[in-house]
């Protein structure tokens, strides 16, 4: 246990110094930010935190609106949800990527207006290499607008994001998409991962994306885009709470200290690190508690879980010591904030851990005093909790199945309707091919005839023949008589 501590806190010191290198090198500013309306032909539609979406129409991301069309909502509603765009079949939206090697942040933004529309909508979205969404359907739900947010990384000068729709009988649609360079210590390579039988550090996260399933402000309020710089949203937490017996929240009026090499304001903003629940002793005794926070997930997947600390409640520095864990399992033992921040009160700080869900879909995570908390003093803290699907070996957040796939299954879901049209067409071609042939002969031999048509052509036919011959039959009689009684007549005047 010893040894996995001071490996802990080495990797928590290192991580803060190499952080710091980072925020020296490169001070946060999104190189690329990409606001789209989809289906407006509007040059410019704010949103209610103020950002300017271009319309889509005229902006030079979307490949093609051949395949397109444009839904309009009532003009009362949201300016950026009053239009949507949606096609039957793949089309892309393309964007340049300024600086190639960093995290995008990608939003996919749905809002379901007219539900006649919508439940015809089932579709993939692909995002170079990616495969974000697999077979959605959108809901209309009270959460509206549905808003899917991911974090991937970009190597290439461009972003191709794709919408499939599931098959020729639907549709893909999508009100509006955001693209936005990262900073670059939003994503770290390195974490600790943990279960029941290890609690060990990994390496290797800035080749993955991120899909974020829950973000949370512990112990305060709701915090809107527009209060957050990568414009990301916060929920209180209390409905995640397992219990809140013996916590207590609580609000810090004064400044935030933020370090280099700490977390920057786009890890975090003011509004998450100014407010936390805690455990707190008052009477000389540790409590012996924690409090516990509890998140579905999608079972198949590993996850990150990314905690925010900040100490906002401390008297002193070297006061406040406590553990946290992980789906019950020991993540970190008497964790030591004034370590961590080079002893500087309200100086954010996050650690990240990796796990791996198969079983429950349920994910659970604690704080609690440790054998080093002190009476009279703060005994655990947490400001904001944030939980992140890592994509699967094929690069799918949503499946077993991989960009390719998606795209074969598409190509061969035309072939049934592609393959009847041709044969067709090729059928044509052979009796157009036959007609000719057949008149050419025609005209070349008088022994062709045309077959009948069936048979009641056939009777009509041999009628006429049987009553041409019977005629012909009776003036050859009459000839013949009228040829005996004339020599005849003759004789008999020959004998007078």
């Amino acid at each position: 246990m010893a040894i996995r501590i001071i490996t802990m806190k080495c990797f928590l010191k290192i991580t803060f110094s190499l952080y710091s290198y980072l925020s020296i090198v490169s001070a946060f500013s999104p190189h690329d930010q990409y606001l789209i309306n989809c289906g407006s032909g509007d040059p410019a539609t704010t949103d209610p935190y103020r950002r300017v979406f271009n319309g889509d129409s005229e902006s030079g991301h979307l490949v093609s609106t051949r395949a397109s069309r444009v839904f309009n909502a009532n003009p009362s509603s949201s300016g950026l949800y009053r239009t949507a765009r949606a096609f039957n079949r793949p089309l892309h939206y393309v964007f340049p990527i300024k600086d190639p090697g960093t995290h995008h942040l990608v939003r996919l933004h749905f809002y379901p207006f007219n539900s006649s529309y919508y439940s015809e909508a089932q579709f993939h979205v692909l995002a170079n290499g990616f495969l974000l969404l697999h077979n959605f359907r959108i809901t209309e739900s009270e959460n509206l607008p549905v808003i899917k947010e991911f974090v991937i990384p970009v190597d290439t000068e461009k972003l191709k994001i794709t919408f499939v729709p599931l098959d020729n009988s639907k549709f893909a649609v999508v009100n509006a998409i955001e693209v936005i360079s990262a900073s670059r210590d939003l994503v770290a390579d390195l974490a600790q991962y943990v279960d029941f039988e290890k609690n060990e550090q990994i390496s290797g996260l800035l080749k993955n994306g991120f899909e974020t399933v829950h973000r949370v402000n512990v112990g305060g309020f709701k915090v809107t885009p527009f209060n957050d710089s990568l414009w990301r949203t916060w929920v209180p937490d209390d409905k995640y709470l397992k219990s809140s017996d013996e916590t207590e929240k609580i609000r810090f009026g004064g400044r935030i200290n933020y370090q280099l090499g700490g977390a920057s304001r786009e890890v975090g903003p003011d509004n998450v690190y100014n407010t936390a629940r805690v455990i707190r002793s008052s009477n000389g005794t540790i409590p012996n508690t924690n409090i516990t926070w509890v998140f579905e997930v999608e079972k198949g997947y590993s996850y990150m879980i990314r905690m925010h600390f900040c100490d906002i409640a401390s008297v002193a520095t070297g006061m406040l010591y406590f553990n946290v864990y992980v789906n019950d399992n020991l993540a970190y033992e008497n964790l030591d904030l004034s370590y961590i921040t080079n002893r500087l009160l309200a100086s954010p700080f996050y650690a990240d851990f990796v796990v791996d869900e198969e079983n429950s879909g349920v994910l659970t995570v604690s704080v609690g005093p440790s054998n080093m908390s002190l009476p009279r003093t703060v005994d655990s803290i947490l400001n904001g909790i944030e939980i992140l699907k890592i994509n699967n070996s094929m690069g799918s957040f949503d499946g077993e199945v991989c960009t390719e796939f998606v795209l074969r299954s598409w190509r061969r879901g035309n072939v049934g309707v592609l393959v009847p049209l041709v044969a067709v067409i090729f059928l044509l071609l052979i009796a157009s091919v036959f007609m000719q042939r057949r008149r050419n002969w025609f005209g070349d031999s008088v022994a062709w005839s045309r077959l009948p048509v069936d048979v009641s052509e056939v009777n009509l036919k041999y009628g006429n023949q049987l009553s041409s011959g019977a005629i012909e039959d009776e003036q050859a009689a009459t000839e013949s008589k009228e040829e005996e009684k004339h020599q005849r007549k003759k004789n008999h005047s020959n004998s007078s």
